[in-house]
């Protein structure tokens, strides 16, 4: 049986009072904790001595330097026709070796290049901390502490899947830099190197020397079909959008009886269609799972992704449902995870926690964040919460006088709060729910502009870490906006005085004394006692949420 999410959250300072002005923009800071990384200079990041430092595995030069050959050729081709004499270079004439030779060239370098970025990488890790260090020309050393992770992915781009190698990227709070990459290893190795890092993140205690540890158990709770991923892609707003202008371009070339129009159409089709291709990739055979390590997500068609995230990391979720999917009942899940969305290479995958599926489904993705969401009967809050309109199970509502600025929703957008969380639903059209847990509060704010200020309504805005998820609740009166503020504060303040160490299979007496070490640097309160993740029943789901 799973308890309720009183997970690891980061430590924060006291919440100071919150601003009783509506007259502008407001906020009240709970600032939380985030990942370390480090220069080369000495200091408390300096690895340890007596650390076993490893290298990538001996393929990887060649799987990363391809990119930086076809940059380099791209480049090079690009001066070279811009160079040539008119009429272009004859390649049957005596310049046809330039080409040959920029090829080689290219190749040359992309390849040197290559090889001495990973000749100059290594990493190492103990029972706190993965330490890496990499860079040619600027050397860089960072450490990622292991009682701040986020997430672990391992990633298999299509090329490096030929070679049976992966890359290990660890995710924590903070930067766009503040996480560390690991390819590309053998599967196996990165597999157990994952292993170990959440063992240790999580406070067990690691196997003997030598002995393989073995991944955690799991359950799957959730699985996306193929052709109902076809199938929302095509009832997606995009491929709508793009049905509509080919019409009108069709109609366009019928009424002119000429093929010009049909110019404007391939900046749209080629933007459209990228995108709609890249989340079939990405979110082709989706499957979900809970196991003691967290929420267990496997994804990808051309780069397959394996993702971890561990409990209690999830800082907000929101349910999505279109006007077009509404026949279907069908909804999309997204979540914050704090190191996902600042991500240098820019990849968002990892804030999806189911693409498409049934109500069913979607308060199943629900329940693997929020087991418990305070209340007794959650089904009719939650169907209150996703189709409600109105006062309903004790939403508080957009009093009358907000029709003025939002007359299809008004009587949709509200809130209620339990005792776990904050639910907020918003929209008419695109209906939204967005959960926060109190813990995760960032910061909070209210927002009134000039026609807000006139009308006595404002804009309750609660601050999450950066990610798909803004929670906002529109056109709350003046009275209900400013109780949520003060009321929201207080209760972020208790549940993370309340809950649990970051390392959430760790002894109480052992975090505590971790703390109590590590205070005032991170500002450390007493550890509540650890979280404990057995394996749900077969129904489990089912009997909580649904």
């Amino acid at each position: 049986m799973l308890p309720p999410s009183d997970a690891p959250s980061p430590r924060s300072a006291p919440v100071p009072p919150p601003p009783t002005s509506l007259s502008k923009a407001t906020g009240v800071p709970i600032p939380g904790s985030s990942g370390l990384t480090t220069d080369g200079s000495a200091g408390p990041d300096t690895p340890p001595p007596g650390l076993e430092w490893k290298r990538l595995h001996p393929v990887t030069p060649f799987v990363r330097g391809w990119a930086v050959i076809a940059v380099l050729l791209v480049v090079f081709g690009r001066q070279s026709i811009e160079s040539a004499p008119e009429g272009g270079i004859p390649v049957d004439g005596g310049n046809w070796w330039i080409f040959a030779v920029g090829i080689a060239a290219a190749g040359v370098i992309g390849g040197v290049y290559a090889w001495l970025s990973w000749r100059v990488t290594r990493y190492a890790y103990d029972s706190d901390a993965v330490y890496v260090h990499s860079g040619i020309l600027f050397r860089q050393q960072r450490k990622v502490r292991l009682d701040r992770l986020q997430a672990i992915d391992i990633v298999k781009p299509l090329l490096a899947r030929f070679f049976g190698l992966a890359e290990l990227k660890l995710s924590v709070a903070g930067g766009g830099d503040s996480g560390a990459k690991l390819g590309f290893l053998r599967d196996a190795d990165a597999n157990q190197l994952r292993n170990v890092l959440l063992a240790r993140a999580a406070g067990l205690e690691e196997a003997p020397d030598g002995e393989i540890l073995p991944e955690a158990p799991e359950s799957e709770v959730l699985q996306v079909p193929p052709g109902r991923l076809i199938a929302s892609l095509l009832l997606s707003g995009a491929a709508i959008f793009l049905i509509i202008f080919v019409a009108a371009t069709i109609v366009a070339m019928i009424v002119s009886r000429s093929i010009s129009p049909i110019a404007t159409i391939f900046p749209a089709l080629i933007g459209v269609g990228a995108y709609v291709f890249s989340r079939f990739t990405s979110e082709f055979n989706f499957t979900g799972a809970i196991s003691p390590d967290g929420i267990r997500l496997r994804h990808g068609l051309l780069e397959t992704r394996s993702q971890t995230i561990p409990p209690g990391r999830v800082q907000a979720i929101r349910l999505t449902q279109g006007l077009l999917w509404r026949k279907a009942d069908w909804w999309r899940v997204e979540v914050n995870v704090a190191g996902y969305a600042d991500s240098s290479d820019g990849n968002q995958t990892g804030t999806v926690l189911l693409p498409v599926g049934s109500r069913d489904d979607a308060l199943r993705a629900l329940w693997l964040v929020l087991p418990d969401l305070g209340v007794d009967d959650p089904r009719p809050l939650l169907e209150a919460a996703l189709s409600g309109s109105g006062p309903r199970e004790e939403f508080t509502t957009s009093p009358r006088s907000a029709r003025w600025v939002d007359p299809l929703a008004w009587q949709r957008n509200g809130y209620r709060v339990t005792s776990r969380g904050l639910l907020i639903r918003r929209g008419r059209l695109t209906r939204r729910l967005e959960v926060v847990p109190h813990e995760r509060t960032q910061s909070l704010g209210l927002a009134q502009g000039p026609i807000q200020r006139r009308l006595g309504i404002a804009t309750f805005v609660l601050h999450s870490t950066p990610g798909p998820v803004s929670p906002r609740v529109p056109h709350l009166s003046d009275a209900d906006a400013a109780h949520l503020l003060h009321a929201q504060a207080a209760r972020a303040r208790a549940a993370r005085t309340l809950a649990g160490p970051e390392r959430w299979m760790q002894a109480p007496a052992q975090a505590a004394g971790l703390a109590l070490d590590r205070a005032p640097d991170d500002e450390a309160t007493p550890a509540s006692a650890p979280v404990r993740l057995d394996m749900p029943d077969e129904n489990r789901p089912t009997k909580d949420l649904l």
